[in-house]
Order: C-alpha cells, then structure tokens, then sequence
C-alpha cells in the first residue's frame, strides 16, 4: 500500500496521509474542544442508533420496527461512518489501486446488509471507523517529540547591526555577528558565548533535562533555552549548519528510510490483499460443487467474515507506528537515527570498535604531573610558559592553562621541527619538547621518564635537565561507565583503533577493560582493520567516532556512530547515529532502544498473524461471526497500536548514575 510521504511543517494538519495515500485523520482545525468533538461525531452517532437498534431488535419493543423502516435505520446508522470509507475506496479504483482495506471493508459491510444482517454490517464499519481514531491518535502522539523540536526551533534572532540590536530571521544573519538572547528565549543560531556564564536548557538539542552551565568561549547550540540573565553569543554557523536544523532535517529524512520488515510488510499487503479478495470470491463459489446442502447466503456469509478478518490494517498500521516510536525515543535521548533500518541493524551489533580521542576522552590536552629538577615548580613553570606562550601547538595551548602570573618573557624563540622550542628566557638557554631535543643538545634525561607513557614535554635550563611536565587527554566523565554499560547490553566484542601513539591507546584501552586496541593507526589503517573484523563471518560492527580521519570507517562499518557534539561535519554526515551528547553511555542506550523497537514491531506482527489465521479457520467452517471477525481485525489492530505506543513510555535506566532516561 501507497504512503505519503510526510513533511515536518505538515505535523499537526488535517489528519495525517493514510496507507493508501489518502487522508485518513478528520479536521483539527478550531478551538480543541470543537474539533475534539467533530472528530468523535459520526462514531457517537452511528454508535447510538446502532445500540438503540440492538435494543429494539431483541426485545421487540415496536412491532413497525421491520421491512424498510429497519434497513432505513440501520443505513442511517451506516452512513456516518460507512461513506467515508466507501468513497476511499472508490477513489482509489479511479486511480487503479483496486485492492486497498477500504475496498476490503467497504465488499464486507455492503455485503452484510446485501444478505439482511443490518447490525453486524454497521458494528464491523463503526469499529473499523474507532480503529481509525484510535491509529490518529496514536500516531499524533508518536509524532509528538518531532513536534516539539519544531517548537524548539527559533523564529527570530536578536542581531547587533549599525549601533543596536535588531530583530531578523535566523536565516539572515551572518557568521560572526553577535546576538542577545534573553531569558527565556531560544538562541537562534549556533555560536561561542561572550557573556561570562549562562545557564541553558539543551533539552530539545541533547535530551537532557538537566541544565547546562557554560562559560566564555563554550559553544551554544540553536534551540537550547536561556535560563538566567541577558547573553551574548558570537554566531559560529549558518542556520542552515546549526545543530537543531541538523536535528530536524535527520530525524525528518529518518522516518522515510524504512527497514526492511517495514518494506517487507508493504510488499506483503500489495500481494495478500488481492490474493484475499479472491479466496473470498472462492470461498462463495466453490462449496457449491463439492457441499450437497449448499446454501449461497451461508458461504456468502462466511467469505464476509473472511473478509474482515484478513484486512491487513493490524500490520501496515503498528509496524510504521513501532519504528516511529522507536525513531522518536532514541531522539528524546538525544540520539539520532538516520533510519529505522538501522534501528534494526543496531539489534544485530555484536562488535563495537571506538576511536580513542574525542569518542572516549574529551579531545583536549591537560597538564597532569609536573616535575621540576633544581629549582621550584613556580619558577620552572615560568621558564616553560615564558617559551610555549610563543606556541599555537595543542600541546602549547594545554600548558598555557596553568595559573600562573609568569613575569618572564622569552627572546629569539624558534621551533625545532618534530621537537619542541629553543629560546632564551632571562639570559639564559631554554630548551622545551621531547627525549630527541634533549639528546640532540647533549642534556642527560633521568631513566624514569622511559616508563612514562603519556606526552612528555621535557625542560633544561642552560643545558641543565629541569624537569618535565606529563600532558595528556582525560577520559569522559562517563567513558568507563559507559563500556560497563555495552558489555551489560551483550556486545561481546569492544576494540579501540587510535591514530594516537600505541602506548597511550593501550593505557587507555586498559583502564576501560577493552578486548585489545592498536595505536598510531593512519585513516586507511583504521579502515583495513575494520575491513579484516568484517571479514570474520559473525562480526557485525558498529564503529565509533567523531573526526574527519574516522569518515571512512564510519562508512565501512555496519552501523557507523558519530559523536554529534565535537564531532566533525563529514563523520556527522557520513554515520548512521549521530550522538548529540557525546556520551559514550549512549551508545547502550541506543541499542537498547533499537532492541525494544524490533521487539515490539515482531510481537505486533505475531499478534497479527496468530490471531487472524485462529478466526479465519473458525471463519471458514462456519463457527465464527462477524463480531470474531471484528475483534480478530480493529481488536487485533487497537492491540497492536497500544504495543506500538508502549515506546514512547518506556524510561531506559542508567543504573550506576541512578537517573532514568
């Protein structure tokens, strides 16, 4: 069956596009209450004259009520909920689309009244008609966090231009301009704070309720909410690169990259609907030269009844809803899949295989021992400083951090290439950089520094060794938890591939309990060795990562993860997931999320087929009724919607940090 395509700006229109491509849902325009109502009207009203003609019927209250005043009430009953569908099905045979559930329910219920069974005809179209509202309402629910990153999305920008700040369109402002968010507003685009602090809700961008403080120089994201105090943010991307564009372009590209059991079930009912009608068709026809007592109106009967069961509602409707739930509650997490297959393919992972710097550590070097040989740490750090202060190295940058009122000033500084520094600081000689700078200039270096597996950045002060200071990156806060977490969720194998040196990638791979790592890895190495993991017949692999070196396996692998905060455009645009956190924790979480998705999508599909094959024999050999075949089609698709639904109320723990997701 056909489906529309839909776009974000059309959430919360008229209803939403039907299986068959047709609008399904009813007007929402209005006040609430009004449209509320005229939504339930034909239901209420066929559902009352439908009781009140029960009632009549069994207890024989009016001897008029037969003949054509019984039919005209039951056709009055009927038509609130009945036309609609019949004109669906109309439609689509004008436009070729024979075999659609609405032809399914439209031969069933005509069918009913053709051989005089008035109630059952109009109870098998007003439950249909309740199933349908039942799937809007779902699906407006499932749809509800989309919404809400709409809502997210800011409509104006405070920009500073020609002397004051004026209002504009995001869309119009350039990179580098500075723009003022006040309490309680959206900031527009993304940028780098200029105010001292700021306090933000980053909720519709990373999924975390829990406000973030920032500081000067700390990137902002679009869509995150000021909470205290007027600020200034320097503007660093278009709207159109800002993260909660990206956001919304993902998650709206995600819902049309279907999964392969949702195409499968598509192509099924393409195929089972007309293969249906004819058994039908058979099913009235056939008896008659094989059954003495032959009555036509019996297997008329019968063939309605298995009609209405195998309308394939049950499936092509909760299968679409499961992986929407499942889309929407990885996003409410703060994670972002470009696709229900790889909500699939998340559920088949077995291997994971990470990137060291930016994916488990923070990417940003930090002094972390300092060791002086000969003179005070405060003096020996003002020789260092008065040379690295010349620096952009990231090494230099790292070393610079250090709180320290340096009065020293170096002259005649000049870079030993793949080194360090030479300079000279208050007359004397300094030399900063590595074990080769120092043998190169004749200074001894103590044998301890040969079990230091960390950066090095050694120091001699007129051709005297002085000290040395360990520079290193620091894991995530949540980088140990978060591997606990992935093992706990039955990944059997983790492995760390890292351009950095081998010895650190081994430190690291160590304090996270890791399968086995490789350090010093070029981008083609790294691809090679997730080529060879590939090449074992059960490693399914997802690999993750946040730079552009990482773009190629991200690629290669069977799901690629992309760290969404500090990572890299091209992996971003290159990965399957995106983590907007850049919590290693989440990657658990997503395979959690995909695991309860597949879950409840093959529960549905069970349900589905258990039950309708149970009625349809009981069905054929004339032992059940059109109320079964009522509740083994809308009961059976009511159950599967409010499984579907499930999704958006499960929480997915994180246990050792005691919050709920």
């Amino acid at each position: 069956m056909k489906k529309k395509k839909v776009k974000l700006r059309d959430l919360g229109s008229k209803g939403h596009p039907g299986e068959n491509g047709h609008e399904r849902g009813h007007n929402h325009g209005g006040p609430e209450g009004v449209s509320k109502f005229k939504t339930y009207l034909p239901a209420i009203s066929s559902f009352a004259m439908l009781i009140v003609g029960i009632a009549v019927d069994y207890f024989d209250a009016f001897p008029f009520f037969k003949g054509w005043i019984r039919i005209l009430w039951y056709t009055t009953a009927y038509i609130p909920v009945g036309f609609p569908v019949v004109k669906e099905g109309w439609k689509s045979i004008q436009k070729g689309d024979f075999f659609t559930e609405f032809l399914l329910m439209s031969i069933a219920t005509l069918g009913a009244f053709a051989i005089g069974e008035y109630p059952e005809g109009v109870a098998v179209m007003l439950f249909y008609s309740v199933g349908e509202l039942f799937q809007d309402a779902a699906v407006k629910r499932a749809k509800g966090n989309i919404k809400a990153l709409l809502d997210a999305r800011p409509d104006e920008a405070s920009v500073f231009r020609d002397g004051d700040f004026i209002t504009e369109n995001p869309e119009n402002v350039n990179i580098g301009e500075r723009i003022k968010v006040r309490v309680g507003e959206k900031v527009p685009l993304d940028g780098a704070l200029l105010s001292a602090r700021a306090s933000m809700n980053t909720a519709a961008i990373t999924g975390e309720s829990k406000p973030e403080t920032l500081e000067k120089g700390d990137i902002v994201y679009a869509g995150s909410i000021n909470l205290d105090g007027v600020i200034e943010v320097e503007t660093t991307k278009e709207f159109k690169d800002s993260s909660i564009a990206r956001v919304l372009d993902m998650v709206q590209n995600a819902t049309a990259r279907k999964s392969k059991t949702e195409l499968f079930i598509r192509k099924f009912a393409r195929i089972y609907t007309p293969i249906v009608v004819f058994l039908a068709i058979a099913l009235t026809l056939l008896p008659y030269f094989f059954v003495d007592d032959y009555n036509f109106r019996d297997w008329l009967y019968r063939a309605l009844i298995f009609l209405v069961i195998s309308c394939p509602c049950a499936l092509v409707i909760s299968i679409p809803l499961g992986y929407f739930g499942g889309l929407g509650a990885a996003s409410r997490n703060g994670i972002l899949f470009k696709g229900a297959s790889f909500l699939d393919a998340m559920t088949k992972v077995n291997t994971v295989v990470m990137d060291k710097t930016g994916t488990v550590t923070k990417g940003v070097f930090k002094i972390k021992d300092i060791k002086s040989a000969g003179m005070d740490e405060t003096e020996f750090m003002g020789f260092l400083l008065a040379l690295e202060e010349q620096s952009t190295h990231p090494i230099a940058l790292a070393i610079v951090q250090y709180k320290n009122d340096n009065p020293h000033k170096a002259m005649d500084v000049s870079e030993v290439a793949g080194k360090g520094l030479k300079g000279t600081v208050n007359g004397k000689v300094v030399l900063a950089g590595n074990k080769a700078l120092m043998e190169a200039n004749g200074i001894a270096v103590p044998s301890e520094t040969d079990s230091i597996v960390e950066t090095l950045v050694m120091v001699s002060v007129d051709g005297k060794f002085s000290g040395y200071v360990t520079i290193a990156d620091e894991l995530k806060e949540d980088a140990l938890h978060g591997v606990r977490q992935i093992r706990e969720a039955g990944i059997s194998k983790l492995i760390m591939l890292s351009g950095d040196k081998d010895s650190i990638t081994q430190k690291i791979a160590k304090e996270l309990d890791l399968d086995w790592a490789k350090g010093g890895l070029l981008p083609e190495d790294k691809l090679s060795e997730v080529e060879k993991l590939k090449k074992v017949t059960d490693n399914i692999i997802a690999f993750i990562g946040d730079g552009i070196n990482d773009a190629p396996v991200l690629a290669a692998s069977d799901v690629g993860i992309a760290m969404g905060g500090l990572g890299s455009d091209v992996a971003i645009e290159t990965a399957d997931v995106i983590i907007q956190t850049d919590q290693p924790s989440k990657i658990a979480r997503a395979i959690k999320i995909a695991r309860s998705t597949r879950r409840i999508v093959w529960q549905n599909i069970g349900l589905a087929f258990g039950v309708k094959a149970i009625v349809l024999i009981l069905g054929a050999g004339g032992m059940a009724t059109m109320w079964e075949a009522v509740f083994a089609d809308v009961g059976v698709a009511l159950l599967a919607i409010l499984n579907a639904v499930r999704l958006q109320r499960m929480q997915w723990e994180n246990k050792e940090l005691g919050q709920k997701r």
